[in-house]
C-alpha cells in the first residue's frame, strides 16, 4: 500500500487497496500460487504486502507462508484467530478521540508504512480516518488486543452500538469482506435496513467465533479453558 497523503482535512478513500475495497469476486477454482484446485472452504488467504492485495491459496501453500521467518517475505498468511476483550476500557470518550464518523471501524499495523492505520466501511469502500498517535495509544492502554496484532494480517475491530463498544481481534480479510458487503448494500445516509442487518449478522458471527483474550493468552498449565 503506498503512503497516504499527508493532509488532515478529513476522512478519505484509502488508496492502493485494490481488491480489498470492492465486492469479493467469486472464489477461484485454483490456488493463485501453485494452481492446485480449491473449492468451498478448502483455501485460505494471504496478504501480498507489495500490492496490498488478498491472494487465495490452498492450505499447503498457506502453511508454507505461515512458518517462522516467513513474515518478512512478500506473502503473509492471514491467521484464523478471533479474540474478544470483554474487559476493555473503551468508553464514549475514547471513541470520540478516534474521530470515526460511523459505528464500525478496524485498525491494523501497516508494516510498509511502519504505523497503524484506521479504516471504516462506507458507500465508497474502505475509507481511512487519520489516526492520531495519542488516539492509538489510548487503544493500547484500553485493551491488550491492540498490542497482540500481527502486522498486515490481523485487525482490531471496534463496533459502537447503543452506547456499547465491542472489541475484537480478527483476521484482516473478514474486515475487507465486510467493506465489500456494506458497499453493495449501502443505501441513503445511514446505510439502510439491509446494510444494518448484514452488519448485525457479521458481528454475531465474530462474537460466536471469538475466545476471551485472557483464556487465549494464558500460560500452559494455568487451568484456563
Amino acid at each position: 500500500m503506498p503512503p497516504y497523503p499527508g493532509d488532515r482535512t478529513g476522512p478519505r478513500r484509502a488508496r492502493g487497496l485494490g481488491r480489498f475495497t470492492g465486492p469479493r469476486p467469486p472464489r477461484p477454482e485454483a490456488c493463485e500460487l501453485c494452481g492446485t484446485p480449491v473449492s468451498g472452504d478448502g483455501h485460505r488467504h494471504l496478504v501480498e504486502t507489495e500490492r496490498r492485495a488478498l491472494v487465495c491459496a490452498c492450505r499447503p501453500c498457506a502453511v508454507l507462508f505461515d512458518r517462522p521467518g516467513a513474515a518478512t517475505g512478500r506473502y503473509r498468511t492471514v491467521p484464523d484467530r478471533y479474540l474478544s476483550d470483554p474487559g476493555h476500557r473503551l468508553d464514549g470518550g475514547a471513541w470520540d478521540r478516534l474521530r470515526i464518523p460511523v459505528g464500525t471501524a478496524f485498525f491494523f499495523h501497516n508494516a510498509a508504512l511502519g504505523r497503524p492505520v484506521a479504516l471504516y466501511p462506507s458507500p465508497a469502500g474502505a475509507t481511512e480516518s487519520e489516526l492520531d498517535p495519542d488516539a492509538w495509544q489510548s487503544l493500547l492502554d484500553a485493551t491488550p488486543l491492540a498490542a497482540l496484532l500481527r502486522p498486515d494480517v490481523e485487525a482490531l475491530l471496534l463496533r459502537r452500538d447503543g452506547g456499547r463498544t465491542s472489541c475484537h481481534l480478527v483476521p484482516v480479510d473478514i474486515c475487507y469482506e465486510l467493506v465489500g458487503r456494506m458497499r453493495l448494500l449501502w443505501q441513503g445516509f445511514d446505510g439502510g435496513a439491509e446494510a444494518r442487518a448484514a452488519l448485525r449478522e457479521f458481528s454475531a458471527e465474530v462474537e460466536r467465533r471469538a475466545r476471551p483474550v485472557a483464556a487465549a493468552t494464558a500460560p500452559t498449565g494455568t487451568g484456563a479453558p
